[in-house]
């Protein structure tokens, strides 16, 4: 499934004057790291944010919120944003924005050698 290059491109615009930005492919589409930690990601349609647990139920209010679920496990600090609930620079910022704070806490995931 192919993602949404321009969502990717107001990311990386976005993302742009941060230093040590890395884009992968992952999630079915284009995870942007910051710090070599996963930061946001372009999945299908959606943004993918990945903010401080501790925020789930504050952020699951929001509109065109829906937190991730896979395989049936609820990932509380992961969610989808859809296109209508990021029209506005402002609703965009705020979404980067929550998710660059907490990537400065957020621990690298450990890579496998060999």
């Amino acid at each position: 499934m192919p993602y949404n290059e321009k969502l990717a491109e107001r990311i990386r615009a976005s993302l742009a004057a941060i230093p040590k930005v890395e884009e992968k492919k992952m999630f079915r589409g284009i995870t942007f790291m910051v710090n070599g930690k996963m930061c946001v990601n372009v999945s299908g349609e959606e943004m993918m944010c990945r903010f401080d647990p501790s925020l789930q139920e504050t952020i699951a209010e929001k509109k065109g919120f829906r937190t991730m679920i896979m395989k049936g496990r609820v990932y509380k600090g992961y969610g989808y944003v859809s296109q209508d609930a990021i029209q506005s620079k402002k609703d965009f910022d705020f979404w980067i924005n929550l998710c660059l704070e907490f990537n400065s806490k957020a621990k690298s995931s450990k890579k496998k050698k060999g």
